[in-house]
């Protein structure tokens, strides 16, 4: 990764939310990979309801806002974890 390469990972409640916001994303910002989704279970939790899912976006050029993004999450109950 390049100095300018961030990482952006918005900490949604469930599956729902996280595709709503990486749709949002994709069609608002067209980062240059789409957005990607992943689980996130609870350490010690065995239930899928517990799990929390990540959207996962590649920011190349640094050029997406991260307050926008982090308004995002929260719209749907989520948050953007600091770089």
């Amino acid at each position: 990764m390049s100095e300018a390469t961030q990482r952006h990972v918005l900490v949604l409640p469930d599956r729902d939310a996280a595709e709503e916001v990486a749709e949002e994303i994709a069609e608002t910002f067209a980062p240059p990979s789409e957005p990607r989704l992943v689980r996130d279970a609870l350490a010690g939790e065995d239930d899928a309801e517990d799990a929390q899912w990540l959207v996962v976006v590649e920011d190349p050029d640094g050029a997406l806002p991260a307050a926008r993004l982090a308004e995002l999450a929260a719209d749907r109950e989520g948050w953007l974890e600091a770089p």
